[in-house]
């Protein structure tokens, strides 16, 4: 059996000179790289306490959702502005190139809720931060944070150090 690792392409130049961008739809693609990559996960979270799974468009949906199916709990989606249809609340953030600003449902979350992230990647922590402080807007308290990669030379984990993060997979590069 192959290791989660080696599901994932790396592609050297992209999308800039210098950056060896890891790509994740190479695990999407394969049904035994997807099954492998949604059961470490799991089995990363399984001794975390979560009433909610939140996660943002579009891996974090990709993820999340058979994590929330798992664990038979609701799932809540994260999407960039303008995509949700009721009452919202937002959170404008940094990118390496500007900003960008991230919605979630106004009643999504109940106060007290225990919230569980998912996502594909931790690079820089910047939507990772964007999402805690929505959560947490809306009275959730953030119980924990699984990837399935994490970008360590980019230092994500340091803007959000007083959480619990679980990374599938590191690279210590950028």
């Amino acid at each position: 059996m192959k290791k989660l690792e080696e599901y994932v392409r790396s592609i050297p130049n992209f999308p800039e000179e210098g950056i060896l961008f890891r790509d994740v739809t190479s695990v999407l693609q394969d049904a035994d790289g997807l099954h492998l990559a949604i059961d470490t996960m799991q089995n990363l979270i399984k001794d975390i306490e979560f009433d909610v799974v939140a996660g943002p468009e579009s891996r974090g949906f990709i993820f999340g959702t058979p994590i929330a199916y798992i664990n038979h709990k609701p799932f809540v989606l994260i999407r960039k502005q303008g995509k949700l249809p009721c009452e919202t609340v937002s959170k404008e953030y940094e990118l390496e190139y500007g900003t960008a600003t991230i919605e979630m449902h106004k009643d999504s979350i109940k106060p007290g809720q225990k919230v569980l992230i998912v996502d594909d990647l931790i690079a820089t922590g910047g939507t990772t931060q964007a999402m805690i402080q929505l959560i947490e807007s809306l009275g959730g308290t953030v119980v924990g944070i699984v990837v399935l990669i994490e970008l360590a030379g980019l230092k994500g984990r340091e803007k959000i150090a007083d959480y619990r993060v679980d990374a599938a997979l590191t690279y210590e590069g950028k």
